[in-house]
């Protein structure tokens, strides 16, 4: 067995921290720390909730970062330290203890190198992500409630609030759609390497003969839309329906029209929301996420004009992003990166990080050939 390079492996963990600590760029992150702190001091933050909530978010955040970077910065040099103790005095039991942290250290630089990659305009907001089953009846009904609980097992095991705030149950078990909120920084950046279509294959428990079932459901993420957005939607260009909120098998919920859909008439986008127990809220609800559609819409416009001048560029996320295989085999596979698991239990219970990880690198690579293509 080939002995452990400790110079080569300390090198190349410096060299990454460092490229990582100028990327993110700790002079920068620390004037913010500064300005957030202030922010947060101030008597009347509270009174507004809202705007008090992420600013003491992004100062967690920034704050994580920072720290994130000074130990990452100790470690290396300790682990120096404890090899060169190591070896003055031939001890393996500490030189196994030295490359166990390498390693670790490796690990950890690799998980916030992603932060570096999560560079797009919108990258660092919240997110709204919405579901729908697609074709393959009570089966992608079922898968889309699979996934939703995927999604928010997810959030929960990285400690990101996460809020329902829409479900359209089906008749028979499942979902026809939900839409959720996602509230940390940079979410966005990390969920929407999750959007396209999602495909499940296996044994369904909705068939009395035991057959083999393919089924689709799609998973559509937008960031939250701010104040600075301007992204006005007249009255007249929007219809407004309301209705009673219903609970799974077409149950009523309650018996007032506090349920909120708005259509907007130019695009034909459809929000609906019923999480709350107002009409109001409801409706101020659903007219943020038309919004964050229609920013990503105008969004979407603006990079196709781009494209078109750049040029045809064969990067494109197609139909179908993954598959997850339950029979006759368990596989969960990303079709873009090619990561792959066989612990597909894991996967619907909320260990999804490794396929996010791997969406990031490839959608960095993709934008980085896309300026490449718009230069040449």
């Amino acid at each position: 067995m080939a002995e452990f390079d400790f110079s080569q492996a300390i090198s190349e963990a410096r060299a990454k921290y460092e490229e990582i600590a100028l990327a993110l760029d700790v002079n920068r992150l620390q004037s913010q720390a500064a300005q957030l702190e202030q922010e947060a001091a101030e008597p009347g933050l509270w009174d507004d909730p809202e705007h008090a909530q992420k600013v003491t978010s992004k100062l967690s955040a920034v704050q994580s970062q920072l720290k994130h970077l000074a130990s990452a910065a100790s470690r290396i040099d300790d682990v120096e330290t404890l090899v060169e103790l190591g070896r003055e005095e031939a001890d393996q039991d500490t030189l196994d203890e030295a490359q166990s942290e390498v390693e670790s250290i490796t690990n950890d630089l690799r998980d916030m190198e992603i932060q570096t990659l999560m560079d797009g305009e919108y990258d660092e907001r919240s997110a709204v992500v919405t579901i729908r089953s697609g074709a393959g009846g009570v089966d992608a009904a079922d898968f889309a409630q699979m996934l939703l609980r995927m999604y928010l097992r997810w959030a929960e095991r990285n400690g990101y609030k996460a809020k329902v705030m829409d479900t359209s149950y089906a008749e028979e078990a499942g979902i026809k759609s939900a839409t959720f909120q996602v509230d940390a920084p940079y979410a966005y950046g990390r969920l929407s390497v999750e959007g396209g279509t999602h495909r499940l294959v296996r044994i369904s428990p909705f068939d009395n003969q035991g057959r083999r079932q393919t089924s689709f459901a799609a998973v559509e993420v937008v960031p939250l839309v701010e104040a600075t957005d301007h992204i006005e939607v007249p009255e007249s260009e929007i219809r407004v329906d309301t209705y009673c909120a219903s609970g799974p098998g077409g149950q009523g919920v309650n018996t007032t029209y506090s349920a909120v859909r708005i259509t907007h008439i130019p695009t034909g986008i459809v929000v609906t929301m019923q999480d709350e127990r107002s009409q109001i809220q409801n409706r101020a609800a659903a007219m943020a996420v038309l919004q964050s559609r229609l920013l990503v819409l105008r969004h979407e416009e603006e990079a196709k004009k781009k494209k078109e001048l750049a040029g045809d560029i064969k990067a494109s996320w197609g139909d179908q992003m993954r598959s997850y295989v339950l029979h006759p085999y368990q596989m969960v596979k990303d079709l873009r990166t090619g990561e792959e698991t066989s612990q597909t239990q894991a996967v619907f219970d909320g260990d999804i990080d490794a396929f996010i990880q791997a969406g990031i690198r490839w959608r960095h690579e993709q934008r980085r050939e896309s300026a490449e293509n718009g230069e040449d």
